[in-house]
This record gives C-alpha cells, structure tokens and sequence, in this order.
C-alpha cells in the first residue's frame, strides 16, 4: 500500500476536484484552530472502530494532523479506514498548511487543548517540587518524583489521570 504525502496547494487543488479533507486530531484542538474545509475525526473515534463510510476506489481521502506526525505514524489504519478511496496525507499537517499562508479558522475563546494543560500543569509542579526542595527542604523533591512517576505510568499505560481530572473541570466544558 503506498501512501504519500502531499503538499498545502496540491491537497487545496485536490479539494477543489472533489476530496476530502480529514483532521484526524482530538476535538479540543480542532474547536481552537482547524481548517473549515476539513472534517473531523479524532484519532481516539478511530480507535473505538469509527469508519468513513460510502467511500469508492474513484474517491480522494487527505488526512491531517498538527504536524504531520500523527498521520505519518498511523497511516496504514488510515488507509484501512479509508478503503476502498485513495489516500493521502498532508506533509507538515495544520503547520505547514498555516505557513504556506491557507485559511485556517481559529476560535481564540477555545481554552488549551488538554494535552497542552497537562504539559503545562506537569512542568510547573516538577519546577515547584525543584525549587522548594533546593531552598525549604529536600522533601519537596517527591513532588517532582511524584510527578514524574505519573508521567511515565500515564505514557506507558495510555490513562492520564491528570487529563481525566481537566477535561471535567468547567474552562473545559462545552
């Protein structure tokens, strides 16, 4: 199966002779920031078996991502998805559309999208639990150490309680 990348103009001039534009990133990130031609449908929907549906082999799928990482790395389930269609994935995803100078929609009332929370949140308790220890007392280190343990447990497991706990807190809330 070969799928390629395609360039900002290229999926534009796609787009115009009929394809589809999929963002496949969470539903945070897209209400603050999308392309308004592309449709939505998260990486996490994928996973729980969502499909697009009534696709021919005649048809044209671009998936696209922040970056372009996330479509590199789950391409053949894109494809799969997408079958029969074919598939393409936009090189440099939202960014790259962003510095080529396209449309994008942008909805500045949208708060952070909750990974970037969490990286925020994270980061200022592990510099807190540093700070504290080097000039209170060494205690303080377990918080850093606690967290850092949180952050491991959540890459390896795929739970982060500490995103469960904002996505219900009411910035959050839509």
């Amino acid at each position: 199966m070969n799928i390629t990348s395609i360039l900002p103009s290229e999926t534009q001039r796609r787009q115009a002779e009929g394809a589809l534009l999929v963002d496949i990133r969470e539903a945070d990130e897209y209400a603050g920031e999308n392309i308004p031609t592309a449709r939505l449908l998260s990486l996490s929907a994928i996973e729980q078996g969502a499909r697009l549906e009534n696709l021919t082999a005649g048809d044209v799928v671009i998936f696209h991502c922040q970056s372009g990482a996330r479509t590199a790395k789950n391409a053949v389930k894109l494809a799969a998805i997408a079958a029969p269609a074919q598939v393409f994935l936009l090189e440099g995803g939202l960014a790259n559309w962003k510095n080529s100078g396209l449309t994008v929609a942008t909805d500045k009332s949208q708060p952070l999208p909750i990974m970037r929370q969490v990286q925020i949140i994270a980061g200022a308790l592990v510099l807190v639990g540093v700070i504290l220890g080097y000039s209170i007392n060494p205690t303080f280190f377990l918080l850093s150490g606690a967290v850092g343990a949180g952050l491991l447990f959540a890459g390896i497991s795929g739970f982060c309680g500490l995103a469960r706990v904002l996505n219900i807190m009411p910035w959050n809330r839509r």
